[in-house]
């Protein structure tokens, strides 16, 4: 599971950096369809590859209900989001999921909130407020938007938990972004989203999304969710954002700041107090 979620950090990470270069050849929604899109694709041939079959008719509601909520509704409210408050704040609060996935567990999969748990979840979510620079919030609605697309994650992260366990993952991965890109594909086609800049960097912008990304990352993501507690899971992807930052740092000439120290300590000190609990 390390290796997976290794991979999971530095793609996801990395990726904050793709995508906000990427900001500057595609209109937000448009690249999400694109990425998934892509992604999809990808899944499929590879289903088609290993002869993998469609999933059982019992699970196919529920990957359709985790697709939307995860692809399509936390997506969607993330981008809205950022048209008014900034992309540190946005993530800051989209990063909140690990907290409501700990709440839902609680009461749905016996996952029990100890003590310990909730001050390693609080301590890595003040890490993350921290890394991205102690930014306010001037737009409340847009705030709770993407909260409520946090909150959207988390119920998606429970529904693979309680329902799809069992499901095969590249199944479970490909459907779920299948029906998520078609959702995707639809809406934007219904609601005009700008023009995009294509050349050899929107390309790649939309190769490393869509098979690193997306096809690649949410099929590790299941990986994991499926063998650690839902809790643990989604708190360790809160070192993604702090990858994302370095490589900020790295890449685009960011600055790195003491803040960015104090963050990354935070997020690794609450993450080793939710790691270490017994199950």
């Amino acid at each position: 599971m390390l290796r997976a979620l290794v991979a999971i950090w530095l793609i996801w990470g990395l990726n904050w950096v793709v995508m906000k270069t990427a900001n500057n050849y595609f209109p937000p929604i448009l690249f999400v369809t694109w990425r998934f899109g892509t992604g999809a694709l990808i899944l499929l041939a590879v289903a088609y590859w290993r002869k993998i079959p469609l999933p059982d008719k019992k699970f196919l509601p529920w990957i359709f209900l985790s697709g939307i909520c995860l692809i399509v509704l936390n997506n969607i409210a993330a981008q809205v989001g950022m048209q008014s408050i900034s992309a540190g704040m946005a993530a800051v609060l989209n990063y909140t999921a690990p907290l409501w996935t700990a709440i839902l567990a609680h009461f749905t999969l016996n996952e029990k909130l100890t003590r310990r748990k909730v001050t390693g979840i609080f301590l890595a979510l003040i890490g993350l407020y921290v890394l991205m620079g102690l930014q306010g919030v001037d737009d409340l609605t847009a705030a709770f938007v993407i909260i409520a697309g946090a909150m959207i994650m988390a119920v998606s992260n429970i529904l693979v938990k309680l329902k799809l366990s069992k499901c095969d993952m590249i199944q479970l991965t490909t459907w779920q972004m299948v029906f998520g890109a078609l959702t995707l594909v639809i809406y934007s086609s219904l609601v005009p989203q700008g023009e995009i800049n294509w050349c050899v960097e929107s390309v790649l912008f939309v190769i490393y999304n869509g098979a690193l990304a997306s096809a690649l990352a949410f099929f590790l993501w299941n990986v994991v969710l499926t063998h650690l507690q839902a809790g643990t899971a989604s708190i360790a992807t809160l070192v993604a954002p702090a990858v994302g930052v370095i490589g900020g740092v790295i890449f685009l000439g960011e600055p790195f700041t003491a803040h960015i120290v104090l963050g990354i300590v935070l997020i690794f000190a609450g993450i080793i107090l939710v790691a270490n609990l017994k199950r």
